[in-house]
């Protein structure tokens, strides 16, 4: 019996994935959290810090696009191509990297500053992201990735399927 819920269920969720409505959508978000409201200060105070000059997005990510890329842009619902290393605001410790090895990702399956970063460009553009701890993976420690972590991400759009 237990099996049988469990795969009604799963069967749901596959009918209800990514509706039309919920590709252009970017995440919900409490920007008005004291955590996050705490983080965002420390990415700025980086960014200040090490004198590099972001955008600011209103979710609380920093962003340098290196290039906008000329291709199509991702949505939510889209599987994108990315290459990209992962690094610890903190003391710069490359926590995952995959330069020459690009790898496919629903975009939504990914941490928020990802959903939200990744379709600032298009197929072909590079960017950096500045992502607070609430963004990424707050609470949780996660492989290398340690409990309230803001992270510095470099990434290249390859594709967007």
């Amino acid at each position: 019996m237990k099996s049988i819920l469990l795969s009604l269920f799963i069967f749901t969720i596959l009918l209800t994935g990514c509706g039309k409505n919920d590709c252009d959508q970017e995440p919900n978000l409490d920007v008005d959290d004291p955590r996050l409201q705490n983080e965002i200060a420390a990415v700025d105070s980086y960014l200040s810090g090490n004198g590099i000059d972001a955008t600011e997005h209103p979710s609380g990510i920093r962003y340098v696009v290196a290039s906008k890329g000329s291709g199509a842009s991702p949505t939510l619902c889209d599987n994108v191509v990315v290459s990209y290393e992962g690094r610890l605001m903190s003391n710069g410790i490359i926590f995952d990297s995959n330069p020459g090895n690009p790898r496919s990702f629903a975009l939504s399956n990914l941490i928020v500053g990802w959903q939200i970063g990744i379709p600032l460009i298009k197929e072909g553009g590079r960017i950096t992201l500045y992502v607070p701890a609430q963004l990424a993976y707050g609470e949780r420690e996660v492989g290398d990735i340690p409990a309230n972590s803001n992270l510095i991400f470099e990434i290249v759009l390859f594709n967007v399927q």
